[in-house]
């Protein structure tokens, strides 16, 4: 039997995975209207009609089995503040999926250092590896991006290394050229202590957003 790569909502205390589907359009344009500072070599769209049209390249990706889209929703406002994903599923023989990629994240600026991304990723890590049952999860950011670099290591990645010339390049001025990518995993093995880890950061944030909440 053959994996469909789909995958349910998930929800944390501070944030919601919801599909990402057109709905979502209108307020994604309002998040990416931000502050664009940290966006330097991530592909964020800016305009209502580029948010439309990216939404719908996501969602033709998703109808073809390629990936599998998320707005985050920040749970204290109700408003969509990014879009992140699972994709480049990969199967053995079988069908079996064993390994995913994280990725296509963005955050507003706004919505950046609130443990929102943290909570995101625990989600979705434990959907992959506790309902998918995969051996890996893969990250990977232009290597000149050292903020990226810095997020995924947080959350507990750890860096393979960096593969040249591997990735379409997302920065300005870039368009049709190659960059190198750092390449970052979890694995299985890893997982219960990096489950723990990201927990206990959980924690120290969630004290913090139960006493905003309740003002």
């Amino acid at each position: 039997m053959s994996f469909r790569f789909e995958a349910p909502a998930l929800e944390g205390q501070r944030v919601r995975l919801e599909p990402l589907d057109r709905r979502h359009v209108a307020a994604l344009a309002i998040a990416a209207s931000e502050s664009q500072e940290s966006y330097e070599y991530t592909e964020v769209p800016f305009t209502a009609n580029e948010v439309a049209d990216y939404v719908n390249q996501l969602r033709g990706l998703a109808d073809a089995g390629r990936l599998v889209p998320y707005a985050q929703i920040d749970k204290a406002s109700g408003r969509e503040v990014g879009v992140t994903a699972f994709w480049d599923p990969r199967c053995i023989e079988d069908g079996r999926l064993y390994a995913v990629e994280v990725g296509f994240t963005w955050l507003a600026a706004s919505a950046q250092g609130t443990g929102i991304n943290t909570e995101a990723k625990y989600l979705l890590f434990r959907h992959a590896f506790e309902e998918w049952k995969v051996a890996r999860v893969d990250l990977k950011t232009d290597a000149r991006n050292t903020r990226s670099r810095a997020a995924i290591e947080s959350v507990g990645a750890r860096l393979e290394g960096v593969l040249r010339k591997v990735s379409r390049s997302w920065a300005p001025g870039e368009g049709g050229m190659l960059r190198d990518s750092a390449i970052f995993s979890i694995i299985d093995t890893e997982w219960p202590a990096r489950r723990r880890q990201l927990e206990s950061k959980l924690d120290s944030r969630r004290a913090a957003w139960s006493s905003s909440s309740d003002q």
